[in-house]
C-alpha cells in the first residue's frame, strides 16, 4: 500500500516498522470525529474558494457514506492502515477520485489528530460526568434511606464519634460532585480548535479557522499554531481528573470491603456484585469493589506515563505524542467501567441498621458528649476531658459501656454529674445535638441532600 507521505523516500518501510508505527488499533475509535472534522474542513475550503463546491459535494457525500458504512458494519476499518485519518482519506479517494485528494489542502495530520482528540474526549468526558451523576444519585438514594442509622464515625480506623450512615455516604457524594466539576473545567480549557494550525506554522492559504471552530462546537481557536499541534495538556488534565475519580472510588471501595466483612457487617452487597470461593462455600466476596480498588493504580500509571511522554519534547510535534491516545483512552475506559459497576452496586446494597448501632454502642464514642455535658455544667474542657478519660478507663476495666456505669461511679469523680447524664450520652441524643452546619444533625443532612439533588438537576 502506497504511503500518503510517499515521495521523499525511495525505499519501502520494513513491515515491522509499519506495525510499530501504526496506531489504527487505538485511534480507530475516533472515526466519527475524524469524519466530522473533515467535513467542516471541506466546507471551509469551499467557502474560502480553495476547492470547488462540486468537490465539496463529492467529499461530503463520500465521507457521510463512509460514516454510515462503518457504523453499520458494511465497511471494516483496515487493521493494516497506518491510522484512522489515513484510512478515511484513502477510502474517500477510492470512492470519489481526485476530489478526495483535495481534502487535505491547508491542513496536516498534526492538526487533524489534535482536533479529533479534543472532539472525542469532549464527548466522552460528558459520558463520564453522566456516570458520576448516576453514582451520586445512588449515594443520595441510600442516604435518604439511612438518615436515622446510627454508626460509628472513625478516625485512624478507630471508633471516634457517633454519626448517621447517611452523613458518611454524603461525604463521598461531595467528592464526586467536585470530580464532575474538575472534568467540566478540563473540557472548557480543552474546547479550542487547533484545526488550521497545519504542521506547525499555519498555511499560505487564506483559511477561516473560526468557521471550522464554530462548526465543530469549539469556543474558539488555538492562538498559537505551534501550541495548537503540540499541546497535550488536556490529556494530562483529564487523566489527572480521572485519577482523582479513581482515588475516591478506591477509598469508597475499601470501605465497602470493610463494611461487608463479618467483623463490621454494616452492609450486604447484592449477589449480582459479589463472587464466591472455589473452595470455601460460605464465602461472599466483594470482588467488584476490590477490582475497582486495584484498577486505580492503572489510571495513576497512565497519568505518570503521559507526563513522562511530554516532559522532554521539543516543539512542535513529535511521534512520541502518538502515545497520548493509548494512555488517555485506557484511563477513560477504566474510569467508565469502574463508575458503571459502582453505581448499581451502591444502589442495591443493603445497610444493616442493627449491626451499625451495635458497633456504635461498643466504642465509647459518646465520650466527647460526656465531656461536653460537664462543660455545660461549668467545668473547664481540659478538666472534663481528663475526668471522662478516667471514666472510660473504668468502663473498659469493668467491661461496661458509659451508659452502663452506675451514677455513683460518676459522682466519685465529680458532683456535677446527675441523672440527666444518661439522656445526654444516649447515641441518638449525641447525633441530634450536632447542630453545626455540615455536621451529622438532621437539618444539616437535609441541606446536604438538597445540594446534591440540585446538582443532579
Amino acid at each position: 500500500m502506497a504511503k500518503m507521505w510517499a515521495g521523499r523516500a525511495e525505499g519501502a518501510t520494513a513491515k515491522a516498522a509499519d506495525d510499530f508505527n501504526s496506531s489504527i488499533a487505538v485511534d480507530g475509535r475516533m472515526f466519527a470525529e475524524d469524519i466530522a472534522g473533515s467535513i467542516a474542513h471541506a466546507e471551509m475550503l469551499a467557502g474560502c474558494g480553495i476547492i470547488s463546491y462540486d468537490d465539496l459535494g463529492a467529499i461530503t457525500e463520500g465521507l457521510n457514506g463512509i460514516l454510515a458504512d462503518i457504523g453499520s458494519g458494511a465497511l471494516a476499518i483496515d487493521p493494516e492502515a497506518e491510522d484512522i485519518h489515513m484510512f478515511v482519506e484513502e477510502e474517500l479517494t477510492r470512492r470519489i477520485g481526485d476530489a478526495g485528494k483535495r481534502l487535505h489542502t491547508a491542513r496536516s495530520r498534526n492538526d487533524q489528530v489534535a482536533v479529533d482528540m479534543r472532539m472525542y474526549l469532549r464527548r466522552e468526558s460528558g459520558e463520564v460526568v453522566a456516570l458520576i451523576k448516576q453514582l451520586i444519585a445512588a449515594i443520595a438514594g441510600q442516604a435518604k434511606a439511612t438518615k436515622d442509622f446510627i454508626v460509628p464515625g472513625y478516625t485512624h480506623l478507630q471508633r471516634a464519634q457517633p454519626i448517621v450512615f447517611a452523613h458518611h455516604l454524603l461525604a463521598y457524594a461531595m467528592m464526586f460532585v467536585r470530580d464532575a466539576g474538575r472534568i467540566g473545567d478540563a473540557v472548557r480549557r480543552m474546547n479550542v480548535s487547533p484545526l488550521g494550525s497545519c504542521a506547525l506554522a499555519g498555511t499560505t492559504y487564506a483559511t477561516d479557522r473560526t468557521f471550522t471552530a464554530k462548526k465543530l462546537g469549539f469556543d474558539g481557536i488555538s492562538m498559537n499554531s505551534i501550541d495548537g499541534v503540540s499541546d497535550r495538556d488536556f490529556c494530562v488534565e483529564l487523566i489527572g481528573a480521572f485519577s482523582l475519580v479513581m482515588t475516591h472510588l478506591s477509598r469508597f471501595a475499601e470501605e465497602v470491603v470493610l463494611w461487608t466483612s463479618s467483623e463490621f457487617g454494616f452492609v450486604e452487597l447484592d449477589d449480582a456484585y459479589t463472587t464466591g470461593s472455589s473452595i470455601m462455600p460460605q464465602k461472599k466476596n466483594s470482588d467488584m469493589a476490590e477490582l475497582v480498588r486495584g484498577k486505580t493504580g492503572r489510571v495513576y500509571g497512565d497519568l505518570m506515563a503521559m507526563l513522562t511522554v511530554l516532559k522532554g519534547l521539543p516543539l512542535a510535534y513529535n511521534k512520541d505524542m502518538q502515545e497520548d491516545k493509548e494512555l488517555t483512552f485506557d484511563a477513560l475506559d477504566t474510569v467508565k467501567a469502574c463508575l458503571g459497576i459502582f453505581a448499581p452496586m451502591i444502589a442495591t446494597m443493603k445497610p444493616n441498621k442493627a449491626n451499625m448501632y451495635r458497633a456504635a454502642g461498643k466504642g465509647y464514642i459518646n465520650a466527647t458528649d460526656l465531656a461536653d455535658y460537664l462543660v455545660g455544667k461549668g467545668m473547664p474542657f481540659r478538666t472534663a476531658y481528663k475526668t471522662v478519660g478516667e471514666l472510660v478507663a473504668l468502663a473498659i476495666k469493668e467491661d461496661k459501656t458509659l451508659e452502663e456505669l452506675p451514677l455513683e461511679s460518676y459522682k466519685q469523680r465529680s458532683e456535677l454529674f446527675g441523672e440527666d447524664l444518661y439522656d445526654a450520652i444516649s447515641l441518638s441524643a449525641c447525633v441530634r445535638r450536632r447542630v453545626s452546619e455540615g455536621g451529622t444533625g438532621a437539618a444539616s443532612l437535609e441541606k446536604q441532600l438538597r445540594f446534591v439533588e440540585e446538582f443532579l438537576k
